[in-house]
């Protein structure tokens, strides 16, 4: 990322780079703590547990009684997912996931301040390299000289891609198209696709009460993001006016200046 984005690193403040700093924390952990859980518990319920992060920083964010009622309704679906205390569910990894979620709420405020303040995708390529510099260590004591297996290095290397750089970037350029509310929700999905996942991939098979227990957050995220969001915010906006469609234009034509 840093390769790429070449961002530029003269010019910012002390709280741009604890911006950038705590993004970076976020990202290690969220990531970190996430692995340790699907350790010890399947895929789906590990996804469906870290989910209530977002959900919970939706609801308090809203302040409705409408969203105070979705949290209820994932409350309902965790207690189902443990079925009465967590008894099919290792409690280290359910407490894992749990933290996961709150490092993803994280990650979610602190992705909104470091896009305010760095061009294009720049926060993000110095939040990772934060994020590889906390982890490395860590990685270094635990795996040894394991990585200096090529097959295993290759593996971490598509993993890098697939579960960071790739998708981070993407909700970047996603978030620049789309309203908050609708990728939200398209977010609320993860569950469910990791539930399917873990069941074509991994051979996790789950019981009835564990799929209606995921539906049952998956649906009421969706539904928590929707109560948090202004009517006026999800009504579409009327198109702007000729000459001001034609100054944006001119405006989104002119290039950047050099750096």
């Amino acid at each position: 990322m840093l390769a790429v984005c070449r961002p530029r690193l003269r010019g910012y403040g002390r709280h741009d780079w604890g911006a950038v700093v705590a993004f970076g924390l976020a990202l290690a952990g969220m990531n970190s703590i996430f692995y340790q859980a699907i350790e010890r518990i399947p895929l789906g319920p590990a996804v469906t547990l870290e989910v209530l992060g977002p959900l919970a920083l939706s609801v308090l964010g809203a302040r409705r009684v409408a969203a105070w009622c979705w949290a209820g309704f994932a409350l309902a679906g965790v207690v189902l997912l443990g079925r009465g205390g967590f008894d099919r569910l290792d409690p280290v990894g359910a407490a894992l996931a749990l933290a996961a979620g709150a490092m993803w709420a994280g990650y979610i405020v602190c992705s909104a301040r470091v896009g305010a303040r760095f061009p294009r995708a720049d926060g993000l390529a110095l939040a990772l390299a934060v994020a590889a510099l906390v982890t490395l260590p860590i990685g270094l004591v635990d795996a040894g000289g394991r990585l200096a297996d090529p097959v295993l290095l290759g593996l971490g290397t598509v993993l890098a891609l697939l579960a960071s750089v790739l998708p981070y970037t993407l909700e970047l350029v996603a978030l620049r198209r789309l309203p908050t509310a609708t990728f939200a929700v398209l977010m609320s999905l993860g569950p469910a696709v990791a539930t399917l996942a873990g069941w074509l991939v991994l051979d996790q098979a789950l019981h009835p009460v564990e799929v209606l227990a995921i539906a049952l957050v998956v649906v009421a995220s969706a539904g928590a993001v929707r109560a948090a969001t202004p009517p006026a915010v999800r009504s579409a906006s009327p198109p702007p006016p000729v000459a001001e469609s034609a100054a944006v234009s001119a405006a989104a034509a002119t290039p950047p200046p050099r750096r």
